[in-house]
């Protein structure tokens, strides 16, 4: 087994090239279907003088996935492995999450190393980014701090088709990958490296690498300018609580898109106080600010066409003299009072204020927010699908596609807010912050808290994105979220290889505009 310690000093370059290499010198990992896998021919760039063609078609015909297996071709330099035989509806055709797996556990973490990932050209996405999960990027092990030289592996794709990739397609997964390897090393660093002011820098980063000044309004201007919910979350914290934005506005665009992510560094749970065993791995309820900034780190470099902005919705939900306490009533940017009874429902404050500027501010036509935002969401969903709730059924339609199409799974929650909303009243304020029965439908309630700051007769598309299982594997983040939205709005980005995998796929120009109103049609 390799240790998880090496994987965080690894450079990973994508390549269109069919490279030559002896195992002796750069071990190789051969991973896709046992089927794909039988051609000696289009791997054999790896093997030679090592692996004869003979002695590799024995090897592959003793492999049996169950729902994997691995067999090693020469000594730990050179291994195949086979993927998953079949794969239900609901998950990803990739089969991307064991391509994670068996990247972890076959690659020998020696020296510079080569992947060949044999599939179709219409899973080379997300098995990019499958790969790209497994190398984290955060570490602070003594033995990875004292390390300098980085190991380099190189990751190349046999399409089943015959095909090439093309240098274009090769650097489409490269800032992909590197994105989600981003958004992975956010959530995985702790809040004493990673408060408030941490991530406004790496907001920075981001805008200085895209050219974008970014507007960020903290601690007590927050109050004065009326962004109640995420104020009130964060004001007690050693470092003050911030709205972020970055905002990419190409000429002749035809609509506004607005991500809105929920970034809690760190959920004590405030009064309303985590146990000890809740409370760990709290670090990790940014990953919906964090995806998002991967994501539209990627989708501006490489193209889109649309208006876009970012709105990071940045706290520490902590413990002190200045916390919020139940009973305590905040007012939020869309005007709307909430009355607090469980300080530890934080993230829809600030989601709900972050919402509320994206549509007034901003003038968005498609509003999508991600957040960790419930435990409920796990068993709603499972630990593979974000929980989805949508005002739109064709989106809703889409975003599934889209997390099959990139390996990000995603699976409707029910949207019904004329039977739910209700769990929210209140005697004194517009709404409670939690709901009255935990029984009733609490993944979608905690969504519908968000939607209703924008109001259920929002004339556009909102889509909430709960990912808090989904956001990490173990004590490891997955950058979820990244490819996923590059997926779903593939259609706005210059990207052919995003195109390919959005929802509509290969659907010809002149079908991918509505004539009605001249815009792009994204789904």
């Amino acid at each position: 087994m390799l240790n998880k310690n090496k994987m965080a000093n690894v450079v990973l370059n994508f390549s269109s090239a069919n490279s030559i290499s002896d195992p002796n010198d750069r071990s190789v990992l051969i991973i896709g279907l046992k089927q794909h896998l039988a051609c000696y021919d289009a791997v054999k760039t790896k093997l030679v003088p090592r692996v004869d063609g003979e002695t590799y078609k024995a090897a592959i015909d003793t492999l049996h996935p169950l729902p994997t297996d691995s067999i090693s071709l020469w000594f730990n330099n050179a291994t195949a492995a086979a993927l998953p035989v079949k794969v239900s509806r609901h998950n990803t055709p990739s089969r991307s999450h064991s391509i994670t797996k068996l990247v972890k556990s076959c690659l020998s973490g020696a020296g510079n190393e080569v992947i060949v990932m044999v599939c179709d050209k219409d899973n080379m996405f997300a098995s990019a980014c499958a790969i790209g999960r497994a190398f984290p990027l955060f570490s602070r092990k003594s033995g990875y701090m004292s390390k300098t030289t980085k190991r380099v592996v190189t990751v190349e794709f046999v399409l089943s088709d015959g095909g090439t990739v093309t240098e274009e397609e090769a650097q489409t997964l490269s800032v992909s990958v590197e994105s989600i390897r981003l958004a992975a090393r956010l959530v995985d660093t702790p809040c004493n490296e990673m408060n408030t002011d941490h991530f406004i820098e790496e907001v920075k980063k981001v805008g200085v690498e895209l050219a974008i000044e970014p507007f960020i309004v903290q601690g007590e201007s927050l109050q004065e300018k009326g962004f109640g919910g995420i104020y009130g979350v964060g004001k007690a914290a050693e470092h003050a609580p911030a709205l972020a934005v970055l905002s990419h506005k190409p000429d002749h665009a035809t609509q506004t898109i607005a991500w809105v992510g929920k970034g809690i560094v760190y959920d004590t749970g405030g009064l309303s106080i985590k146990g000890k065993t809740g409370m760990p791995g709290m670090k990790r309820d940014c990953g919906g600010a964090a995806g998002l900034l991967g994501a539209f780190r990627a989708a501006v470099k490489m193209g889109f066409k649309e208006n876009l902005h970012l709105v990071l919705c940045l706290a520490e939900n902590s413990v002190g003299p200045l916390s919020a306490r139940p009973d305590d009533i905040h007012v939020l940017y869309s005007g709307r009072s909430v009355e607090i009874n469980n300080t530890d429902a934080e993230g829809r404050l600030v989601l709900g204020d972050g919402v509320a500027y994206a549509a007034r501010d901003l003038k968005a036509d498609i509003i999508l927010d991600m957040a960790t935002l419930t435990g409920a969401q796990g068993i709603s969903t499972g630990k593979y699908h974000a929980g989805l709730l949508t005002n739109n059924e064709d989106w809703e339609t889409a975003c599934m596609k889209a997390g099959r199409n990139s390996g990000d799974l995603v699976f409707p929650l029910v949207y019904s807010p004329e039977l739910h909303f209700s769990e929210f009243g209140s005697a004194v304020a517009d709404m409670k912050n939690s709901v009255a029965d935990r029984g009733n439908a609490q993944s979608s309630c905690a969504g519908l808290f968000i939607g209703a700051h924008i109001g259920f007769d929002f004339p556009g598309v909102w889509i909430h994105i709960d990912m808090a299982s989904p956001s990490h594997s173990g004590e490891r983040a997955t950058g979820y979220g990244v490819a996923l939205l590059l997926s779903l709005f593939g259609r706005a980005s210059k990207s052919a290889l995003l195109n390919s995998v959005s929802p509509l796929g290969t659907t010809q120009n002149n079908e991918v505009v509505e004539n009605a109103s001249k815009k792009i049609r994204l789904v």
